[in-house]
């Protein structure tokens, strides 16, 4: 017989089913259950938020340092080549 496709989900779909895992009001197979997702499968988006939710608040407000950086210095050089070539236009004669 042919291959069984492998269900793929979303990643606010399984951040929704593991959410829920957290609250903890259902059972996993309850979840799962509503959801139709394998039970199995509840415990391992669980356990990732879990993980990664010390990094949601690991980047700091303010100014952007490196992306930011750069930007001035173009639009200077872009400034000074631009003077330059309306100074050289202005020189030429018509």
């Amino acid at each position: 017989m042919g291959e069984a496709k492998r269900k793929t989900y979303a990643a606010a779909f399984k951040a929704k089913v593991g959410l829920e895992a957290i609250r903890g009001v259902k059972t996993v197979n309850e979840i799962g259950q509503e959801h139709g997702v394998h039970p199995v499968q509840v415990g391992p988006w669980k356990k990732e938020i879990l993980e990664q939710a010390g990094t949601l608040f690991e980047t700091k407000r303010g100014r952007k340092p490196a992306a930011d950086q750069g930007e001035p210095e173009r639009l200077y050089s872009e400034i000074g080549r631009l003077k330059m070539e309306l100074d050289w236009l202005k020189k030429s004669p018509d």
